[in-house]
């Protein structure tokens, strides 16, 4: 398959400034968990940076219910695929989330389609963790975000995002405030030996 036809197929891959190689976003209106708690203060998804700024635009906008419009085409993991090869890393949903277990199993064949690729996937929907009758591919990396900030992760999930006000002690803290808000040589959302990432609350 062409890139071009990919494109078409999926409504094209995102390219959030902050990412190394690209991403993939879908809107984040869209999301089941997310939703609710933008409305409550104290989580992470309560003012959420993708519901304003760039992501806001018309074409910001448009691209991205294209994308959604196209997670039940057929060829969407082949497409994916095509788009996604020979990239080192990749991010799903720098906005959005899993809509459903078949979105996560889809995502699990993409993954297996491009083992070159490490993956990061973060999310707040609990209920599709763990895929039933699935395992996670190697090459990608759930982290299931705290629900609200400045909490501790429990053991419910091996890795975890929180959202904070004031770093903790014992985990990592993403960089990107003190570089630009960019990922520069960082690689630590894909790295499985992190266990948790600390993202100062903007």
């Amino acid at each position: 398959m062409l890139k071009k036809e990919a494109s078409r197929i999926t409504g094209g891959l995102s390219a959030p400034g902050k990412m190394p190689e690209g991403a993939y976003s879908i809107p984040a209106t869209a999301c089941q968990t997310g939703a609710k708690l933008a409305l409550v203060p104290g989580t992470p998804c309560h003012g959420c940076y993708a519901l304003k700024n760039r992501y806001m635009m018309p074409v910001q906008k448009a691209a991205m219910e294209r994308r959604l419009k196209s997670l039940n085409h057929g060829s969407w993991t082949k497409a994916m695929a095509t788009l996604i090869k020979g990239k080192k890393h990749f991010r799903w949903h720098d906005s959005g989330d899993l809509q459903s277990a078949d979105h996560l199993r889809k995502i699990f064949e993409v993954c297996a389609s491009t083992p070159e690729t490490s993956h990061w996937l973060p999310t707040q929907e609990r209920q599709y963790l763990p895929l039933p009758g699935s395992t996670i591919p190697p090459n990608l990396i759930i982290r299931l975000s705290n629900a609200k900030n400045d909490t501790v992760p429990g053991q419910a999930w091996t890795h975890w995002s929180t959202v904070v006000t004031k770093p903790r002690a014992g985990a990592y803290v993403c960089p990107a405030p003190e570089q630009g808000m960019k990922c520069g040589s960082c690689r630590a959302c894909w790295n499985k030996d992190v266990k948790e990432i600390q993202y100062k609350k903007h």
